[in-house]
This record gives C-alpha cells, structure tokens and sequence, in this order.
C-alpha cells in the first residue's frame, strides 16, 4: 500500500472544531506576524494571504480588512484593490509556478460554501493540464507535490519582485 503523508491535515482537523474562535480575515493581519500567517502582501484597503488548506498549490485568497459579507458592501476603492491585488497575485503565480490556467471566484453565503461567510475574499487557485486526476475521485485524496512554506516563499519573492 502506497502512502502518502500530508502531516499539515492534521491542523486542518483540530481547527475545524475552532472556526467559531474568529474570523481569519480580521485576526491574521491584526497580528503582525505576516510570514507565521501566510500574508503576502499588504494594500491600503485588503491583504493577500495563501490559503492554509489549499485546492491547489499557490491558492492564495484576496480580502477587504473590513468586515462585511458581501462584495456589493465594498466601496470602490475596495474593489479596485481587491482586482488589483488579483492581477499582482495571479503576475507571481505565473511567474513562479507556470500555471495552465485559473480558478477565481467568490463563495458568498453559506450555501455557496463560505467558510468564512461573514467576511467575503477572493480565491485565486492555479490550475495546471492534468491536476485533476483519480485521487480526489476514488480515494478523496488531494495530493500537493510542494509544502506550502515553500510556495509562500517562491510567491512572496515574486511579489517583492513586482514592488520594485
């Protein structure tokens, strides 16, 4: 029998019992500890963070730091911020990471699948030829060929590299 180890899984599964602690769009950037919580960059109005429990490897999310549940709640600067950091984001994946193609869209709601329903992101997840395969469907196994500390550190070097 082949196994496959994903020991990051395992924090996924004891947290699942703590997402009432808060919400992760308001703690994380709150905390001052950018690189401990996968924050890549920074904006006036909303952040970029990788996603701890990725679809895909650089799956990274685009956040207002304000707290509403809507994208019709975000004012226009918001919402070109938040499309802006899109484009920055999605310029080093493709930098980094060569992917075929992107997923991008918004769960709003509980019935759409928000984790976080009560304060809307963005999900950028890059999709490559071939990255759905027979694991997710026979075994319900997601395979990441890279740990998410490296991916950070290869997006977030791309993303300095953008600033200049």
């Amino acid at each position: 029998m082949n196994r496959i180890w994903a020991p990051w899984r395992m924090e996924y599964i004891e947290e699942e019992g703590g997402k009432d602690a808060g919400c992760i769009f308001c703690t994380k950037p709150s905390e001052n500890n950018d690189a401990e919580n996968l924050i890549l960059d920074r904006g006036k109005l909303c952040f970029t963070i990788m996603n701890r429990y990725p679809y895909n490897n650089g799956h990274i999310m685009v956040a207002p730091y304000r707290h509403i549940n809507n994208i019709t709640l975000l004012t226009d600067e918001e919402f070109s911020e938040m499309h802006k950091a899109t484009n920055k984001g999605m310029t080093a994946i493709d930098s980094v990471m060569n992917p075929d193609g992107y997923n991008i869209g918004m769960n709003i709601g509980k019935v759409a699948g928000a984790g976080f329903e009560g304060h809307v992101h963005l999900h950028i997840v890059p999709r490559w030829n071939g990255d759905t395969n027979f694991m997710p469907v026979l075994a319900d196994i997601k395979v990441m060929p890279e740990h998410i500390r490296k991916t950070y550190g290869k997006i977030l070097e791309a993303m300095r590299k953008l600033q200049g």
